[in-house]
């Protein structure tokens, strides 16, 4: 199963893909996808992050970054590396990413989201995957010179409004009988810059969910965006970025400039 949240005429509802250029609201009407503002397709809870979860992404970043930056950046980490987000930097399929003016070098983060349906505490592995209500796309953006000078990541980048686009979809697990092993793909302006695959995470999907749950309890709504490939492209005002992964969802997103400065 396949759902969405949209506003439309006022309203917010939730949805279904209906054929090729409209969705199905839940009352039954069948609105042209071009009508509607997209919205993440669940209420997200708490959204974690994770940082460097592919051995490929840490090594590019470090090529790019400081000689002590990339000493951090090569580090091998016993245990997954996680920040959260707060809840003003979702935007929906199809939205508006702003690039800060001074921003050097911003570049999308294609990722497998995972979101979890039971709550649960102290999960084990074995039991992980029972608390997966399904997944979605998400792109996750990133600002490298607003990263260098601090303890990565930092709030400026990955709270900022809008910097991370999320759906179109929530696809129940059942569609998904082996997340481990999807690929991942982003294309900018019909170019392919990124692929990856989800086996390639350091830190799978069972063992991230056993590693939040040993201290804090996940809850329905949780949401983990569980790392991304290889593949750093800049991207500027005006492009079109799409972020896919086989089997749950293809995510377009727009770049446009800074917000105006307030009089």
């Amino acid at each position: 199963m396949r759902t969405g949240r949209v506003a439309w005429m006022g309203g917010i509802h939730e949805c279904s893909p209906h054929g090729e250029g409209s969705i199905r609201l839940a009352d039954g009407r069948i609105v042209p996808e071009a009508e509607v503002v997209w919205l993440p397709p669940f209420e997200a809870r708490t959204i974690f992050a994770l940082a460097l979860n592919f051995a490929d992404h840490a090594a590019e970043l470090a090529s790019k970054s400081s000689k002590e930056q990339a000493g951090f950046l090569q580090a091998q980490h016993a245990e997954p590396i996680v920040f959260l987000k707060a809840a003003n930097s979702l935007v929906g399929h199809r939205g508006l990413t702003r690039r800060p003016r001074d921003a050097e070098f911003m570049h999308y983060e294609c990722e497998l989201a995972v979101v979890i349906g039971r709550e649960g505490k102290r999960i084990p592995r074995d039991k992980a995957m029972e608390h997966v209500a399904g997944y979605t796309v998400a792109n996750d953006y990133a600002i490298r010179n607003f990263l260098e000078p601090y303890y990565r990541p930092n709030l400026r980048v990955k709270s900022r409004d809008g910097g991370t686009v999320l759906g179109p979809w929530l696809v129940s697990a059942d569609e998904v009988p082996d997340p481990m092993s999807l690929a991942l793909k982003t294309t900018v302006n019909g170019t392919v810059v990124q692929e990856g695959n989800t086996r390639d995470m350091i830190h799978d999907v069972p063992a991230l969910i056993e590693y939040l749950s040993a201290f804090m309890t996940l809850g329905v709504g949780d949401v983990i965006l569980t790392g991304t490939p290889k593949g750093s492209v800049n991207v500027n005002a005006g492009d079109e970025v799409v972020c896919e992964v086989e089997g749950v969802g293809r995510l377009v997103n727009t770049l446009a400039e800074d917000w105006p400065v307030s009089a």
